[in-house]
């Protein structure tokens, strides 16, 4: 696969990453396995990763400002 960024070649590795779902809510997601480009440095989440990420954000709490959630892949 590559980057749809600049078409360069991409890694798998598994990575800490924040998601602001709303003005007031951050949500880092701990061991994140996601596509890495090796040229700009994008990252690429696949479907069925990201699926399971946004069942994550359906269960935080509105009043949530930062929290922290392992994901175990």
């Amino acid at each position: 696969m590559k980057c749809h960024v600049c078409g360069g070649g991409l890694k798998a590795i598994v990575t800490d990453m924040p998601f602001m779902l709303s003005q007031t809510t951050i949500i880092i997601l701990k061991e994140l396995p996601v596509s890495q480009c090796e040229n700009c440095g994008e990252f690429l989440t696949e479907d069925p990763i990201m699926e399971r990420a946004e069942t994550i954000f359906e269960n935080v709490d509105e009043a949530t400002e930062v929290e922290i959630v392992r994901f175990a892949a």
